[in-house]
């Protein structure tokens, strides 16, 4: 959806654009059901990245330290955990820049997908910078869905991050596709950005072709040490109104209400799910921050009538639009 179209959303009054947003949800998501994830850090810390949100990279003394990949046993325990708590999408999220084929940590992640997928649950992971060669072997191994965020609009980001380009984000996203894997791609609210930065963001990843499986929308989270720990959070309602119009333009999406939550009431929450978002990571850790607890989250599934959604293995990615460019023009990255 164009930027245009998209400014005309956001313009409309709140209630307006919840009733247009609720259609389209009903339309494409008629079952109340919410999709689980669960998120491990399965390598954290020690990142040679400059991206000023995170707690990750080496360069910030965030208190955040660098740890080894984790034993494969050690992780069979989480995703185990994970399924029987009721999760169907089990996401890996390494510190890195990108992986590469024939190197001893990539054997390793691949040997540890393929056992993660013999569990039954949906496989996303987040690795960073992939070529054509990784992406294949991703798939070929069990991943499900490619976690790779854009973050901001293409004219912010370098603000933001100075290591690589929106453009290798992008890049990224085009092989991920190309090797035949959903796409989960989201954006970041509270990175100093407008809301023309916040538009052209949701303009960026809903004009991929296909458009992505899953959207994460995340409220940044201040964390110690990092360039952005002064930032002031984003309000509630502005986060609503993102899930909105990520639902209205990307409506085949899982959009995922993803960090922050631990400083949304249920009540907010529950503005978010009416708004399009019927996803959540679930459990007691998003890489480095809190997340609600799988107690606290089933308690208010059940207040708002809503159940999990199972988990489909054989989930295929979506269908290029033939019409359209297989990548998104990016008038900042030429």
């Amino acid at each position: 959806m164009k930027y245009a179209d998209l400014l005309s959303l956001y313009e409309l009054p709140l209630f307006e654009l919840l009733k247009q947003a609720r259609e389209v949800h009903e339309k494409h998501w008629s079952e109340n059901e919410v999709q689980l994830c669960t998120l491990l850090s399965i390598k954290t810390g020690g990142c040679s990245e400059d991206c000023s949100y995170c707690a990750q990279s080496a360069r910030y003394k965030s208190g955040v330290d660098s740890e080894r990949l984790m034993e494969k046993c050690d992780i069979m325990k989480r995703a185990e955990a994970a399924r029987d708590s009721g999760s169907t999408r089990f996401c890996m999220g390494a510190a890195w820049r990108g992986v590469r084929s024939g190197t001893k940590r990539f054997d390793q992640v691949l040997e540890i997908i393929e056992d993660v997928s013999e569990l039954g649950m949906e496989v996303c992971v987040t690795l960073g910078e992939l070529g054509p060669d990784e992406a294949k072997a991703l798939k070929d191994a069990g991943v499900t869905a490619y976690n790779h965020n854009i973050d901001t609009s293409p004219e912010h980001y370098p603000n933001i991050v100075t290591t690589h380009t929106f453009e290798d984000r992008l890049n990224t996203i085009r092989n991920v596709q190309d090797a035949g894997m959903s796409v989960c791609c989201g954006g970041i609210l509270g990175l100093g950005e407008t809301y023309v930065d916040r538009l052209k963001m949701l303009e960026v990843v809903s004009e991929f072709n296909p458009q992505p499986e899953s959207v994460p929308i995340n409220r940044l989270m201040p964390m110690p040490g990092t360039p952005l720990e002064g930032n002031n959070p984003v309000d509630i309602f502005d986060v609503v109104r993102m899930i909105a119009i990520a639902r209205i333009s990307i409506p085949g999406a899982k959009v995922r209400l993803s960090a922050g939550r631990t400083h949304f009431t249920e009540e907010g929450q529950a503005l978010c799910f009416f708004a399009g978002a019927n996803s959540i990571f679930y459990g007691d850790k998003l890489l480095t921050a809190k997340n609600p607890a799988v107690e606290k989250d089933q308690n208010l599934l059940s207040k708002l009538g809503l159940t999990s959604q199972k988990p489909n293995r054989n989930l295929e990615a979506p269908e290029a639009h033939p019409e359209k460019p297989l990548q998104p023009a990016c008038s900042d990255c030429e």
